[in-house]
């Protein structure tokens, strides 16, 4: 499995989504904002993880990611499975049909890299993000679209609601 920055910043990602999915759906720009990842890298990954079932989207206004499965059933393997793409042998390497010398070595490290990867799940990821006193904000409700509609202020004079009235408001004062 490679390890690179696409995978970090998709595990980043599904921390964010994790920590903030009570509150509905996360739009990947509040994401982007918060972990100042480009709003196209989000998309991007973000289409890979829908596809292999990680997170389900919502449209519309209000709409955004939430996850696909329970923290705990998500682990960091599943996250950089998603997003990498597969690692590809070089043509010398099939050409040639030649094993490096250590390559037992590499392989064993490989194992122990994703074996420590399928043992962090999502659930253990966020409640560290908890511990240290991660500030979770809540989002005011929208004030657009179907969430708020605007509320009529009654309006309120001080002038008179008749010529009767207006009358008497002119003698009053003399």
């Amino acid at each position: 499995m490679r390890l690179s920055t696409k995978g970090r910043f998709a595990v980043t990602a599904m921390i964010d989504v994790a920590l903030r999915e009570k509150l509905g759906p996360v739009p990947l720009s509040d994401i982007a904002v918060r972990q100042q990842i480009s709003l196209s890298y989000l998309e991007q990954m973000f289409s890979k993880l829908r596809q292999q079932g990680l997170v389900v989207s919502t449209r519309g206004p209000g709409g955004g990611y939430a996850l696909g499965h329970r923290t705990d059933a998500i682990t960091v393997a599943d996250i950089i499975g998603a997003v990498e793409d597969p690692v590809q042998k070089t043509s010398h390497e099939e050409e040639a049909g030649s094993q490096d010398m250590a390559q037992d070595l590499w392989d064993a490290m490989n194992a122990k890299v994703l074996d420590f990867m399928q043992s962090v799940t999502l659930r253990s990821l966020v409640l560290e993000q908890l511990a240290k006193g991660v500030k979770i904000e809540q989002k005011p409700a929208p004030t657009r679209g179907v969430f708020k509609k605007p509320m009529n202020e009654p309006v309120r004079t001080n002038a008179p609601n008749s010529v009767f009235a207006l009358g008497q408001s002119l003698l009053a004062r003399g």
